[in-house]
C-alpha cells in the first residue's frame, strides 16, 4: 500500500507526504528525522491520509495536494468527518 497524508505541525502548518508506511514514516517525523520542514515543528499529528495501490498514482495526489491552497486543504480534511 502507498500512502499520502497531511501532518498539521506544532506551528499549525500542514506537511503533506508520501510513503508506504504511515505508523513508521510518523515516527521518524516525531524523532526528528522525517523531512527538514517538519524538523523544526515538532511534534507533528497525523489529520488526513489516502491510501493507493500503486506508487505513481499515490506520488500523482501528492503533488495535487501540494498546489492547493491552505483553505483547500482544510476543505479536504474536513471532507473526512
Amino acid at each position: 500500500m502507498h500512502f499520502v497524508y497531511i501532518v498539521k505541525c506544532s506551528d499549525e502548518t500542514y506537511y503533506t507526504g508520501y510513503t508506504n508506511n504511515i505508523e513508521k514514516r510518523l515516527k521518524a517525523h516525531n524523532e526528528g528525522k522525517g523531512a527538514k520542514y517538519t524538523r523544526a515543528r515538532l511534534p507533528v499529528r497525523l489529520i488526513y491520509q489516502e491510501t493507493y495501490e500503486n506508487k505513481s498514482e499515490a506520488l500523482k495526489r501528492e503533488y495535487a495536494i501540494k498546489q492547493l491552497t491552505r483553505s483547500k486543504k482544510e476543505v479536504l480534511i474536513k471532507s473526512l468527518t
